[in-house]
């Protein structure tokens, strides 16, 4: 790359509702490229002009009325957008985009998968294990173009022991169970994808980017989970530079409960 890039995957929980949490994100981390998850918006209803204002000129978007939706917001143009479907699902859930060295950026959503870790007993739980899988196929596939490539965005899978508050008592809790950590592990291992949050904190370390709404205090319950992630394939790997969770913003305003994750590569 022949330029610093800053690039923050937060799923904001609703973008008409949190415009100023996005202003707010802008100005402290000032990102180059945002990708969002959970808009929660049709695409004839995106808040197209305020998102604009606050500096993304280039603003792409796959929405649904109420619930999913993705976007990419970017200071920089960026070329070949497209969208992929998974789990022969009509969720609008993935966006893609070049940035101008031919770098793809891939913003994903993976489902929550409900609460009952248990395909026969949850649908929901099984169209969550069929989407990764789904997306492993589709790295296999990209390995083979050769193209680099960061994917980004909230898994909903908490891979590692200390990716949680408590291993043992979140085994079988959905986002952390071993038939979910086991389909991540064959995502990342399809293309030897880098995981760049643990690529600068030691996995040894707890690490967290969401916080649920039922923690009165969270701060103080520290019952986390690491949601979000940002990946990039192994020849992007030197040119990663910093990696932060903005854990502060758990605690502005009518906030998501996750949190901004933010990566800068440069040359």
């Amino acid at each position: 790359m022949n330029m610093n890039i800053i690039i923050a995957t937060w799923n904001i929980n609703s973008i008409r509702i949190r415009i100023p949490l996005l202003k707010r994100l802008a100005r402290e981390a000032e990102p180059d490229i945002v990708l969002l998850q959970e808009t929660k918006v049709e695409d004839a209803d995106f808040p197209l002009e305020n998102v604009k204002a606050l500096g993304f000129p280039h603003v792409y978007f796959s929405g649904q009325k109420s619930y999913n939706g993705v976007a990419i917001l970017s200071k920089i143009k960026l070329d070949k957008v497209s969208c992929l479907t998974m789990a022969k699902s009509d969720h609008k859930r993935h966006i893609s985009a070049l940035l101008p060295n031919g770098t793809a950026i891939h913003n994903f959503y993976v489902p929550a998968g409900g609460d009952i870790p248990d395909p026969k007993l949850n649908p929901a739980y099984g169209f969550k294990l069929r989407f990764v899988e789904d997306m492993t196929e589709w790295s296999k596939h990209l390995k083979k173009t050769g193209r680099n490539a960061v994917i980004a965005g909230d898994f909903n899978i908490a891979p590692l022991e200390h990716d949680v508050w408590s291993h043992k008592q979140l085994l079988k809790v959905v986002s952390h169970t071993p038939a979910e950590v086991e389909r991540i592990n064959a995502l990342k291992d399809s293309l030897n994808w880098c995981d760049a949050a643990r690529h600068f904190v030691k996995p040894e370390e707890k690490l967290y980017s969401w916080w649920s709404y039922r923690n009165r205090d969270w701060r103080k319950s520290g019952r986390g989970r690491r949601l979000d992630h940002i990946w990039v394939t192994p020849e992007l790997t030197p040119a990663l530079r910093r990696f932060t969770i903005l854990k502060d913003a758990r605690g502005w305003d009518a906030p998501s409960d996750h949190v901004p994750v933010v990566m800068e590569l440069s040359a």
